[in-house]
């Protein structure tokens, strides 16, 4: 299994990070010990001061795949849940200053923690699809489908282009604008629509 994550893919994200629009779809990797299986608490790792929550929109593969046709990407996925992207900020922004891979920043242990369940895509319009990402009950990011960049679809056939995808593999779809700062204490709570799927406390 590995995560797959995309950068930039709303465009009010760009802008809160100074970062221009993709052409293409930008896309970083995370290993498989980045998942946090729901129910665990995050534990703030000392390697950072400033840890930023990133909300996003996980789609599970369900069947191997590569080259794969925009029109036949539908075929690769039935379900559709939530995931924090957590981004050591400092550290990647050090990273990025020196023109160095960032994955110090993104892809340590327990950098992607994940809801408790995944929702089947027959029940959702992914098309009119709003999620939304609570700190300590005030709402802090809202992110709807229409706005993304490069929907779904688009999304699996390009990266499938370069990586062959496998089944149970997590696809991170971006985050809106809001991303901001966690402390121990904190809690997250994730939404799809109506319905809780995360709930994360910080420790």
């Amino acid at each position: 299994m590995k995560i797959i994550c995309i950068g930039r893919n709303y465009a009010d994200h760009a802008k809160e990070m100074n970062a221009p629009l993709p052409s293409a779809p930008v896309f970083f990797m995370k290993p498989d010990t980045a998942m946090l299986p729901a129910g665990n608490p995050f534990y703030i790792p000392d390697f950072t001061n400033d840890l930023h929550y990133e909300c996003e929109l996980v789609v599970k593969i369900k069947k191997a795949g590569k080259h794969i046709p925009e029109n036949f990407a539908g075929d690769y996925y039935d379900e559709i849940g939530l995931g924090i992207d957590f981004t050591a900020r400092d550290l990647q922004t050090a990273c990025k200053e020196k023109g160095l891979p960032w994955e110090i920043g993104k892809a340590f242990d327990n950098s992607a923690p994940m809801g408790t369940h995944f929702l089947p895509k027959t029940a959702l319009n992914l098309a009119d699809l709003t999620f939304t990402l609570h700190k300590n009950g005030e709402l802090v990011q809202t992110g709807h489908t229409t706005n993304m960049i490069f929907s779904i679809d688009q999304l699996i056939a390009y990266v499938s282009q370069f990586i062959t995808l496998k089944t149970g593999d997590l696809l991170f779809t971006g985050t809106p604008a809001g991303v901001g700062p966690v402390a121990i204490g904190d809690r997250l709570e994730g939404f799809i629509a109506e319905e809780k799927l995360l709930d994360l406390q910080i420790k």
